[in-house]
């Protein structure tokens, strides 16, 4: 197994509060790993930490072996790490293909040379990611004038422009009617099949989890209490009284089981 992505003892204080306290983990080349929780649980805190939005009050964030804790988020982005938000951010007065043309201009270092001709450049590149996800046939539309699914689609091929061997999505299916949410996780599992890329995803939804995850993540006021199968983590009693009141941890189809 190489490990794409290492993570020892990461914390992040506020004053008095522990927003995350000694989380350590790994994700495998190829694997495509959920980190799960309650609201506050410290999910985007330790999202911001690997991306280098928040620098960590303690630990060390390793990817491919190169320490990266605390760099910038370019730098970690020029080292092969791509993300998507929650909130969707693209350039609406532009069009499909151009907002990805816009991220290869970035990741060429071509940024200072992108008039009078920027709509020329890395084109073919462009189509070709918006191939893998499906929105080829759209790459002249106006971003503004896409449907919310759409806008989901095309961040992930923003996000695949700096081709990268870790890809952090933040609450990918937020918003999403179950269909679309479907859709696009199984999108999310042919890419890190095909493309043999590593996919760290934080959701909601639990069937979303549970039928594509190949392992989950349970944090819990900052700490993480469950890493394990689909099946380990729905009969972990800590994870069933946290997160669900001492429930059961139900979802339709268990993919990885």
């Amino acid at each position: 197994m190489t490990v794409v992505l290492k993570v020892e003892n990461l914390s992040k204080h506020f004053g008095g509060l522990r927003a995350v306290n000694g989380v350590t983990f790994d994700v495998a080349r190829g694997e495509l790993k959920a980190l799960i929780g309650p609201n506050g649980a410290g999910k985007s805190t330790c999202f911001n930490m690997l991306m280098g939005q928040l620098k960590p009050s303690a630990g060390r964030v390793s990817l491919n072996g190169e320490d990266i804790t605390g760099k910038p988020p370019r730098d970690i982005w020029r080292r092969g790490v791509g993300r998507t938000f929650q909130i969707t951010g693209t350039y609406q007065s532009m069009t499909v293909a151009e907002n990805v043309q816009m991220a290869l201009i970035s990741h060429h270092r071509k940024i200072f040379a992108i008039r009078p001709f920027a709509h020329k450049l890395y084109r073919d590149e462009a189509l070709a990611l918006l191939e893998i996800v499906g929105m080829a046939d759209q790459a002249d539309r106006a971003c503004a004038i896409l449907a919310y699914g759409d806008l989901k689609r095309l961040e992930l091929a923003i996000a695949l422009a700096n081709n990268p061997t870790l890809l952090l999505m933040d609450e990918p299916t937020a918003g999403m009617a179950p269909k679309e949410r479907e859709r696009l996780m199984q999108l999310t599992a042919d890419i890190v099949r095909d493309r043999n890329i590593s996919v760290l995803f934080t959701e909601h939804d639990m069937d979303v989890v549970f039928a594509h995850a190949h392992h989950i993540m349970v944090l819990n006021r900052g700490e993480l209490i469950a890493d394990g199968t689909a099946a380990e983590v729905r009969n972990n009693a800590q994870v069933q009284e946290v997160y669900l009141g001492g429930g059961t941890l139900y979802a339709k189809e268990d993919a990885h089981a």
